[in-house]
């Protein structure tokens, strides 16, 4: 079955509740009285609800009103938040540098507005002393509590120990911010380019130089 409403000659009933133009309730008419009105405003004719006794109708421009509606849906879709959830991977006597590199990278993907599953990885004996991966997801949920909060405890699995980081800011959120963020930085480069113009415009070229006289 087709999902496009019925309009104009295709409504197949002998009376429709009509809806006018702006919205306002005509009300009961016959079929061919609304259709006659869809004429007079050049306007078509359409069925937005088929099952209802009678079935409800709406003046509009339906051409219009389908391409309004797809582009809705396309910047629904644009805008549609997807749930990511990214991985880091820790050993519990990491060294600082990978420490601090690792950190910038859940930093990034907090940012993000994305969630971060934090595993701990012992070997050998490490396994022995769990603590030790305890007291470091502790430190890195401190280190980022500004753009993170503990969606997840560390609990032990298996020889792993893992911790999830939720974003205190929306993906929407995020996702906004970047465009903003974006839009600022080719505005500062149009201005940019825009000013060397000008200044390039306004420096004086040097007067050619006089030919010496023959004597």
């Amino acid at each position: 079955m087709s999902a496009e409403p019925r309009i104009n000659d295709r409504i197949r009933v002998p009376e429709v509740r009509l809806v006018g133009p702006s919205g306002e309730q005509v009300g009961i008419v016959p079929l061919a009285k609304a259709l006659e009105l869809a004429q007079e405003y050049d306007l078509d004719l359409v069925e937005v609800a088929a099952n209802a006794r009678p079935p409800v109708c709406k003046l509009m421009d339906y051409g219009k009103f389908k391409y309004e509606s797809a582009m809705k849906a396309r910047e629904a879709r644009k805008n549609q938040a997807h749930t990511v959830i990214k991985e880091m991977k820790l050993r519990p006597k990491i060294d600082p540098h990978d420490y601090d590199t690792k950190k910038g990278h859940v930093v990034r993907f907090l940012k993000q507005g994305d969630k971060v599953k934090i595993t701990i990885m012992f070997r050998g004996r490490e396994q022995s002393r769990p603590e030790l991966g305890f007291r470091l997801l502790q430190r890195l949920a401190s280190d980022v509590e500004d753009l993170g909060f503990i969606e997840s405890n560390p609990k032990q699995d298996g020889r792993n120990m893992i911790m999830v980081l939720g974003p205190h800011k929306k993906k929407t959120e995020a996702m906004a911010e970047a465009r903003e963020a974006q839009a600022a930085r080719k505005a500062d480069r149009d201005a940019t380019k825009a000013q060397a113009a000008d200044a390039d415009r306004e420096t004086p070229s040097e007067a050619p130089s006089e030919a010496p006289s023959e004597a």
